[in-house]
């Protein structure tokens, strides 16, 4: 039974069905199909765009929202496209089993030890070019969700499998 009082609001924990996808239709990501996801507002498991597209929202809303780029996972940055000398990639490019080619995810630490991974765009017999613009970034995301559960802050909750 739905509950149109319980209204999605921050530190509610929010169990929906989602979706994501491009304009043109192309899915990025569903869980239609498959368990819903359940998460709690401002954990940092959805994007903050998406978290506001919910607030306000009760048990069994359906939600449709076209997010412009800036707004879901930003704009394309030019300075996130990084040249590297081809030299630094000579045990990448040569690997039998698995060579680095256009398009292979590569993965860098950052300055405090996180994984930083790029895509490489181009490979030059001089230089690398790794871009670490996110994939979507620059699109606009189609955002559609189905509110199945909202529990109120400070509600905790146990799963037990039986």
């Amino acid at each position: 039974m739905v509950d149109l009082s319980k209204k999605v609001c921050n530190d509610s924990r929010v169990t929906l069905h989602f979706s994501l996808s491009l304009l043109d239709d192309q899915m990025i990501d569903s869980n239609f199909e498959r368990e819903p996801a359940n998460f709690k507002i401002g954990d940092g498991s959805m994007l903050p765009e998406f978290e506001n597209l919910l607030l306000g929202e009760h048990e069994g809303a359906i939600i449709e929202s076209t997010l412009p780029a800036q707004k879901a996972f930003g704009e394309r940055n030019p300075e996130n496209i990084q040249r590297f000398a081809a030299d630094k990639f000579t045990h990448l490019l040569e690997d039998e089993v698995m060579p680095t080619e256009t398009g292979s995810v590569v993965v860098f630490k950052d300055p405090a030890g996180f994984d930083l991974p790029g895509v490489v765009s181009q490979i030059s017999q001089d230089f690398v070019l790794v871009d670490f613009n996110h994939p979507l970034s620059g699109k606009d995301i189609v955002f559609k969700a189905r509110i199945i559960k909202v529990d109120e802050p400070g509600v905790s909750q146990i799963e037990v499998k039986l």
